[in-house]
């Protein structure tokens, strides 16, 4: 039986939260079947509640429907492992690796991951792989890939968001660098004078760096 896998992400940019992985196998009787249920890009449902409703409806039928399908989570802690050593992408590879190995996937199998530099380097380990940008929007199994990846992600904020709605209010903003994320940030850390355990640590830490370098490189005068 030949199979496409689509490949995607959701969560990279956020400073507050994980980020997910997902990795979907269609034949041409499920290719036919996700595009009649209506699976797109992920991005094009929104952030709202309907949005969040209508990726979580969509991915149940996507788990139904796929040939095979996987999703792995990448907490906090090892995104920014990574990060402080400038290694993001390197661990992507890695979980796309990895899922690709626990769907056995063949080296003879077509891929398609959405990112072009991100993920070209894996054709040294899937020769038939295919990496490109905006791969939601053509191919039917990535975008399959990026609903189970955000409708993951969104349970997985949404569990953060209660820990801590008794205590600050609602926690909106899906985690991304915006005002209300910033605002929940702020207010825990004046509270308890660090960020959350569930915040990215890491991020501006390759520009903190690049300044320390300028800084301890510059002449003296």
């Amino acid at each position: 039986m030949s199979l496409l896998f689509g490949v995607d992400e959701a969560g990279r940019g956020p400073i507050l939260g994980p980020m997910t992985i997902a990795v979907v196998a269609v034949d041409r009787a499920a290719t036919r079947k996700l595009k009649q249920l209506g699976v797109a890009d992920s991005k094009t449902f929104g952030s709202g509640q309907a949005g969040q409703a209508a990726r979580a409806q969509l991915a149940t039928a996507i788990r139904a429907t796929a040939v095979r399908s996987l999703v792995r989570v990448v907490h906090v802690e090892q995104i920014d492992s990574y990060t402080f050593r400038g290694l993001l992408n390197a661990l992507e590879r890695r979980v796309v690796l990895e899922l690709l190995d626990a769907l056995e996937a063949q080296r003879t199998e077509t891929i398609i991951c959405d990112g072009a530099r991100m993920f070209s380097p894996l054709t040294r380990q899937y020769p038939r792989l295919r990496a490109v940008n905006n791969g939601e929007a053509a191919h039917v199994s990535v975008a399959a890939a990026s609903i189970l990846a955000k409708d993951e992600r969104d349970r997985e904020f949404a569990i953060i968001a209660k820990r801590y709605e008794n205590e600050f209010g609602p926690v909106t903003g899906g985690g991304y660098g915006n005002a209300a994320t910033n605002r929940f940030l702020a207010a825990y850390k004046a509270r308890y004078g660090t960020l959350p355990p569930e915040a990215r640590k890491s991020w501006g830490a390759a520009k903190r760096r690049t300044t320390s370098v300028r800084a301890t490189s510059r002449p003296s005068i």
